[in-house]
């Protein structure tokens, strides 16, 4: 079987939910004091309100907007983060689950992909930043709890004064092709009948990116796979993954699932996966995910059926 990839196969994912973002994150404030003490007593700057991955938004459903505050609004004791700037507005995490009058909470699964680019940056930005906050409220070498330092970015520890950074964990996400056009989605065994997505796994320590493509595909679904193209990357904060997104030409179609992680995998041709999405016999992850946009991009266009996991 021969490896091989059209000139239009080679194009880059663009305009992922989760990528965009307008905000200049001015990482050099960071350690500047009194330049974060006096954006957070101006009251134009705004402050996003996050817990537990949701955020209160405003407006329709088909086109939310976040529902910011004033620091003002933010009650004393709550941590902050600075986030960065646009223009001359300055903008904040709180580690709250405050929601204004009038508003409501969402989750970033739900909303991330209706969001506008600013908006859907900070909450990117926030969830993943909050979420590191809460999984490392201690110091990994004495176990002093630590505190925030460097607008947010940093927890230091009182006791050996060593400093601890936000973590980013490397994953691949990736879309097998056979060379009669198929694409392989398999289900978790976790998962409930009809939802089927794309495979994926973490890089493994001293692993590059390709070769944990190759290895994760070989191990979930038995499938060996030759060229392997990146098309791009989207963070994705539950809690702290970097999701990078490939295309795998196979060289095998001989399917045998590992039952640990993937109960199964099945071959799609466009039709079979348009039919399927149709009739409900398979759910496709959401618009928000890059699994989503590397099926679509296969497909040619849109697909009916999503599934919002909680």
């Amino acid at each position: 079987m021969t490896a091989t990839w059209a000139p239009e196969d080679r194009d880059l994912l663009a305009g992922l939910s989760l990528s965009r973002g307008t905000l200049d994150r001015r990482a050099d404030l960071r350690g500047d004091g009194g330049a974060i003490a006096r954006a957070w007593d101006d009251p134009t700057s705004r402050v996003l309100a996050v817990s537990d991955a949701s955020a209160a938004v405003r407006g329709p459903a088909e086109a939310p907007v976040l529902a910011l505050v004033s620091p003002a609004d933010i009650a004393d004791g709550v941590e902050t983060a600075f986030l960065g700037v646009e223009g001359e507005t300055a903008f904040f995490l709180a580690r709250s689950d405050l929601v204004p009058e009038g508003a409501r909470r969402a989750s970033l699964r739900e909303v991330g992909a209706r969001l506008g680019d600013r908006d859907a940056g900070l909450l990117v930005a926030s969830v993943a930043l909050d979420h590191w906050h809460a999984a490392h409220p201690r110091c990994s070498r004495c176990g002093e709890a630590t505190r925030m330092s460097h607008a947010g970015w940093v927890r230091t520890c009182p006791a050996d004064g060593s400093e601890h950074y936000p973590r980013t964990d490397p994953a691949v996400i990736m879309l097998v092709v056979d060379e009669d056009g198929r694409a392989l989605l398999g289900r978790r065994a976790e998962w409930p009948g009809p939802w089927f997505s794309t495979l994926a796994g973490f890089v493994e320590p001293g692993e590059s990116a390709e070769a944990a493509v190759r290895r994760e595909i070989a191990e979930e679904a038995g499938v060996v796979v030759g060229d392997v193209l990146y098309l791009g990357s989207q963070p994705w904060p539950f809690p702290c993954s970097l999701m990078l997104g490939y295309h795998a030409q196979a060289l095998t179609t001989r399917i045998q699932v590992d039952e640990e992680e993937i109960a199964e995998a099945r071959w799609f041709s466009r039709d079979g996966l348009r039919d399927a999405c149709a009739s409900g016999e398979v759910a496709l992850p959401p618009a928000v995910s890059i699994a989503r946009r590397l099926i679509e991009r296969w497909y040619g266009e849109p697909l009916a059926g999503e599934w919002i996991r909680p």
